[in-house]
């Protein structure tokens, strides 16, 4: 049984300087909170989320019970990530979609809504951000950042960035950077975007549009890389959509698969903002902590004082245990404390948000040893 989650929403008037140069000011970041922050304040637990989630990690929304948070089955009641423990605060990234300030709204000198203005983000932006959230909180270190996928990323660059402010990280089915074949899948994905009729070099608000064919394709394309070969050939094999007669058509639906692929396009595209696509896959693309180090990933770690946890997944090609253990190294040879887990399961990237057994047992375990490490440390300091 899920619990009630409401919304809420922090303003920042003072700027936070960007990576790319320049900044952003007068800006809200939606967030929320579950679980009670305990007397030290020293049980909060940071969830960073991937490309199209949000900040409504766990819970439902009152009144609608559809409404279940996107990593639900991971956070709340005695679950892995125990909110009778852990006081959880999920972040909605900025120029994101979903409440925080994005592309939709108004550049506060000029009234006008933001669009293609809007300036570029990263990750670094967004761990800057959140650390602000946190300050205006009270909480002055975390028990742990947690995120899958970009949200991994983010859980990673927290280490470098503010290494004295959590103590454990915690990143599944992630990576140190994008490789070739994911930047050009995001760049494809980009370009059908951009080339929308509606999408008018990114002002297509005033003009009262969406770039909906871009955004459909953009996620069909994405969709794709999130599946397993394993998993595709399961649910739809080569399935006809109706009857068993083919049309021999290039322009209907033939199989089940294409029917899904469009499906999810279409859903998508009603609900998901085009530059925030934008920004979300340039901010995956330019993710890289090594680059400032000549690539060399071990000293661009060497900053980080937390203990971590990495999980990958076997069938994940988006996101390949390989990438994982990329990072495993480097950790080693900084001689830190690092668990590593991959799991053999079938349902590729997208595994990190899936209930499997064996990937709950270990983020129960690990996580049960931040409790108790957690609840010793508060007796220690009475």
């Amino acid at each position: 049984m899920s619990f009630i989650a409401t919304p809420q929403s922090m303003h920042f008037d003072e700027p936070l300087p960007l990576q790319g140069g320049g900044s952003i000011r007068d800006y809200d970041l939606a967030y929320e909170t579950y679980g009670q922050l305990n007397a030290d304040r020293s049980n909060a637990v940071l969830v960073c989320h991937a490309l199209n989630a949000s900040h409504h990690v766990a819970g439902v929304y009152e009144g609608q019970p559809k409404s279940e948070g996107w990593w639900d089955n991971m956070i709340g009641p005695g679950k892995p990530v125990d909110t009778n423990r852990f006081f959880v605060i999920g972040v909605n990234n900025l120029g994101s979609c979903f409440g925080s300030t994005g592309p939709m709204h108004a550049h506060p000198d000029t009234g006008r809504i933001y669009g293609a203005d809007f300036p570029v983000v990263t990750v670094e932006d967004w761990v800057d951000a959140q650390a602000r959230l946190l300050d205006r909180l009270g909480i002055a270190q975390l028990a742990a950042v947690l995120g899958g996928s970009l949200g991994g990323m983010q859980a990673l660059s927290w280490s470098l960035r503010h290494p004295d402010r959590m103590r454990h990280a915690v990143v599944v089915a992630s990576a140190p950077n994008l490789n070739a074949e994911n930047i050009a899948f995001n760049e494809v994905a980009r370009r059908a975007i951009v080339t929308d009729p509606d999408f008018h070099g990114g002002h297509f608000y005033e003009h009262g549009v969406v770039p909906a064919r871009g955004l459909r394709i953009a996620r069909m394309i994405g969709h794709i890389t999130y599946l397993s070969d394993d998993v595709m050939n399961q649910k739809f094999g080569r399935q006809l959509r109706e009857g068993l007669d083919l049309k021999y058509s290039t322009q209907d639906v033939e199989f089940q698969i294409e029917s899904y692929l469009r499906y999810q396009g279409e859903k998508f595209s009603s609900y998901f903002d085009a530059n925030t696509y934008l920004l979300i896959t340039r901010a995956l693309d330019y993710f890289d902590p090594a680059r400032t180090h000549g690539g060399d990933l071990t000293q661009a770690l060497s900053v980080a004082k937390a203990g971590f946890l990495l999980v990958s997944f076997t069938t994940d090609w988006r996101f390949a245990p390989a990438r994982s253990r990329e990072i495993v190294k480097s950790l080693l040879e900084n001689n830190r404390d690092v668990s590593y887990a991959e799991i053999d399961a079938p349902h590729g990237h997208d595994a990190f948000l899936l209930d499997d057994p064996r990937y709950m047992n270990v983020m129960r375990s690990y996580f049960d040893g931040i409790a108790q490490e957690t609840t010793t440390a508060a007796k220690e300091a009475a």
